[in-house]
């Protein structure tokens, strides 16, 4: 009993119980399995369809009370909730949601109104927002010396959750979306509702072994990846039996289920007490950036940040740069995962083709949001490279991937959506991190769900705006309303790249402002680390 006790105070077996939320917590990104049985069930028209799918992504991208909520409950100094007050809103929310929308497609209760349909999407979809707050904010809250590669995993996983979620459907759903819907109610509160009361802030403090079982994490979401990469491939390639599919299906969900707790044990076996003459870092030890704790006064810093709410941060300069930045880098990724099927279409593409490219796009999207948050921890603790420089390289990355799609040569979507995937992925995985440091950890949740809504905005601008604008207008001479060839895309993703490659210079901008601040963040560390040399 007082070894479970311990374990259930440990940040590692926090991490484990929030990568399995994170596993199933990214239904929306599952949309297009149900999508069509909500079309034909409610006789919608693509119209039509496609305002509810804009009400899921206003659910899954505005998580700003998901983070005014964790600020009040778990950062409250008197304590009182904790994360878990926020996993639990959000799976009730995610509950409701989709539990409402299985009985309107089902027809358990009466066709609703379009509106309704629409105010239960973003409902579903809005729970993520809380599933993704608690867990990543308490991972930056217990691991902040290595900020990046949590928030890369905790990222990471939710971006493979859909491509689990869709195995899980191809295997135990006989193809069945009224059946993935109501598994989408019950299996993401189910698993948030059993491990939520092991997701805690737990008290700052370095240890010697954060890194390195980091990293064995960080292993295994690769493996995972791996895994379910070579799986879709397959699947694609070959027709799996029901019997194939449940030997192949049912390893992963094991190891999902047992290998993150086996991690957490060994590393909490492992757990040496506090070094001696170490002391507590400031970012651990207090929800405020560096800053606030360091001997620097505010004039020798060119950001002059405090530890901020939401309302200081909005008149911060640097907030605005990385919201213009999330809507060329967040905006342009989304609005091309949203129409890579008719831009496949347009290509010749065949449907087999084009549904190996949207789901390996989860792939990508992990890779992404893993490697970013890796990546730019390691040249930030040995280099001293600012991560806003990581960002910029990222989005000038996207540019080329929109010119490799708007050229049209053979193959060219494969090439193109690996490059925008995973630069897509790093925004999600660079901008909270970027967040926490900036201004702070205390309003993390809120500031950084904040500047999230640009992708809707972004998405909603490049999807409606630009592509399909100028696809209706290529397709207007035709008789099925339809474009084929080159022409229907180029332009739109020129204007992408020339976006992209906007987002570029405004990330350039941030990171020269916030170049000097990255630099005390980096000698602070230094100095805190050489008792231990």
């Amino acid at each position: 009993m007082a070894e479970m006790e311990r374990l259930s105070r440990s940040k590692w077996t926090t991490t484990a119980a929030s990568i399995l939320i994170q596993c199933t917590g990214g239904s929306p990104y599952a949309f297009s399995i149900y999508s069509p049985a909500i079309k034909s069930s409610q006789g919608y028209d693509q119209s039509t369809l496609d305002t509810v799918s804009v009400f899921k992504d206003i659910g899954g991208n505005v998580g700003v009370l998901s983070g005014i909520l964790y600020s009040a409950v778990a950062l409250n100094r008197r304590r009182i909730g904790g994360p878990w007050v926020v996993l639990l809103v959000g799976a009730i929310q995610c509950f409701v949601g989709y539990f409402f929308l299985w009985a309107a497609v089902t027809g358990l209760v009466e066709r609703p109104p379009v509106a309704v349909v629409c105010l239960f999407m973003l409902l579903a979809a809005h729970a993520q927002t809380f599933f993704n707050t608690a867990n990543v904010v308490t991972g930056v809250h217990n691991f902040s010396d290595y900020g990046g590669t949590i928030v890369g995993i905790m990222k990471g996983f939710l971006g493979l959750s859909s491509a689990i979620l869709v195995q899980v459907y191809d295997t135990f759903c006989n193809g069945n979306p009224s059946t993935f819907i109501i598994l989408l109610a019950l299996l993401p509160t189910s698993v948030t509702i059993l491990f939520m009361p092991l997701v805690k802030i737990h008290e700052a403090g370095r240890s010697a072994i954060d890194k390195k079982y980091l990293n064995i994490f960080s292993a295994y979401a690769l493996l995972t990846a791996a895994y379910l990469m070579v799986l879709i491939i397959f699947r694609t390639i070959f027709t799996f039996p029901s019997w194939a599919s449940v030997l192949t299906v049912t390893p992963l969900l094991l190891c999902l289920l047992v290998s993150p707790l086996g991690i957490a044990i060994k590393a909490q076996n492992l757990q040496p007490k506090k070094l001696p003459g170490t002391p507590n870092d400031p970012l651990l030890e207090n929800p405020e950036p560096v800053l606030a704790s360091s001997n620097l006064s505010a004039s020798e810093n060119p950001t002059d940040h405090e530890d901020m709410n939401l309302l200081k941060a909005m008149i911060c300069v640097d907030f605005w740069l990385l919201f213009i930045a999330m809507i060329c880098g967040m905006g342009s990724g989304l609005a091309t995962i949203n129409n890579m099927g008719q831009i496949g279409e347009s290509l010749g593409y065949t449907t087999v083709e084009i549904n190996s490219l949207v789901s390996l796009w989860s792939i990508w999207n992990f890779l992404g949001r893993f490697g970013a948050g890796y990546v730019s921890d390691y040249l930030l603790h040995k280099k001293g490279w600012a991560r806003p420089l990581l960002m910029a390289v990222t989005l000038a990355t996207m540019a080329a991937g929109h010119i490799v799609i708007s050229s049209g040569f053979p193959g060219n979507l494969y090439v193109g959506s690996i490059l925008v995937g995973i630069c897509y992925g790093s925004q999600w995985s660079l901008m909270p991190t970027i967040t926490s440091e900036i201004f702070g950890i205390r309003h993390m949740g809120t500031i950084f769900n904040t500047i999230a809504i640009a992708s809707p905005v972004g998405s909603y601008i490049f999807s409606v705006r630009v592509i399909g604008f100028i696809y209706d207008r290529e397709a207007s001479g035709e008789d099925d309303d339809s474009c084929s060839g080159t022409h229907c895309f180029m332009l739109s993703f020129f204007i992408m790249a020339s976006v992209a490659f906007f987002g570029f210079l405004v990330a350039l901008a941030l990171f020269f402002r916030t170049r000097r601040f990255y630099h005390t963040i980096v000698l602070k560390r230094l100095r805190h680390s050489s008792p231990k040399q």
